[in-house]
């Protein structure tokens, strides 16, 4: 059992699968990052600074001053903000996700990509040639 564990564990998928989900969480961290400390607050200076996360409704019927101070009362609410906060980022995030894809892609396609073939270079008669030249000549 532990021999069918070893092996397990050393075929390459498992050891590729470990090293794809550590790396995509550390590129979690970087997209996350991107579009939070970088593109929202493009978006927020474009929008005059308008912060979605705040939009709720009380299902109460309570009027509460802002989202936080409704769920500390325990008040059942829509958080339309954030869901609208949520569907945003998901967008910006799968465009950055698929432009990095894309250059990647790119990339490893002129990797592929076999070097140009320098045209062959006449450089003169072989030495076959040569040799069958003088033997013409001789039978003359």
């Amino acid at each position: 059992m532990i021999q069918e564990f070893k092996d397990f564990i050393a075929k390459g998928n498992v050891m590729d699968m470990a090293v794809g989900i550590i790396v995509g969480a550390a590129f979690t961290a970087i997209v996350t990052s991107l579009v939070g400390d970088i593109i929202n607050p493009i978006i927020a200076l474009f929008t005059g600074g308008i912060d979605f996360s705040g939009w709720f409704y009380a299902l109460d019927g309570e009027t509460y001053a802002s989202l936080t101070t409704a769920i500390e009362a325990g008040a059942p609410v829509f958080a339309i903000g954030k869901f609208i906060m949520a569907v945003i980022n998901f967008l910006i995030i799968a465009f950055v996700v698929f432009m990095l894809v894309k250059m990647v892609n790119r990339i490893k396609s002129a990797a592929e990509k076999p070097d140009e073939i320098a045209p062959e270079v006449k450089t003169g008669p072989s030495q076959l040639d040569v040799l069958l030249e003088i033997r013409d000549a001789l039978r003359k």
